[in-house]
C-alpha cells in the first residue's frame, strides 16, 4: 500500500503537468496560425502576395493609400484605419504621396 501511494504523489503530479503543458502548448500554436494574427483579412487573398503599382504620371496632385488593410476601397484609403485603431490600440495612418510643385 505504501509502494502505491509513493507512486500515485509521484505519478498523479507529472501527468497534471502533462496534460497543462500540452494544452498550453497547444494554445499557443493554434494562436499562431489564427487569422486575428494576419493583418490582410480579406483582400485579394486568392492570391500568393498583394502587390500594387502605379505610375507618378496616374496619380494627380495626391494620393492617399491605405496601409491597415481595412479599407473598402482598398487599395485606397477610405479611413477605415480610424476603427481599426480605435479597436486594436494600434496607431497605422494611411500612405500619402503628394506632387511635389515643380
Amino acid at each position: 500500500m505504501l509502494v502505491l501511494s509513493y507512486h500515485l504523489t509521484l505519478v498523479v503530479p507529472v501527468a497534471v503537468a502533462a496534460v497543462v503543458g500540452t494544452y498550453l502548448i497547444s494554445r499557443y500554436y493554434s494562436r499562431a496560425s489564427c487569422s486575428k494574427g494576419k493583418v490582410n483579412l480579406e483582400q485579394s487573398k486568392d492570391t500568393a502576395k498583394v502587390v500594387h503599382s502605379f505610375d507618378m504620371e496616374d496619380i494627380g496632385k495626391k494620393a492617399v493609400y491605405c496601409r491597415c488593410w481595412r479599407s473598402k476601397k482598398f487599395p485606397y484609403c477610405d479611413g477605415a484605419h480610424t476603427k481599426h485603431n480605435e479597436e486594436t490600440g494600434d496607431n497605422v495612418g494611411p500612405l500619402i504621396i503628394k506632387r511635389r510643385d515643380a
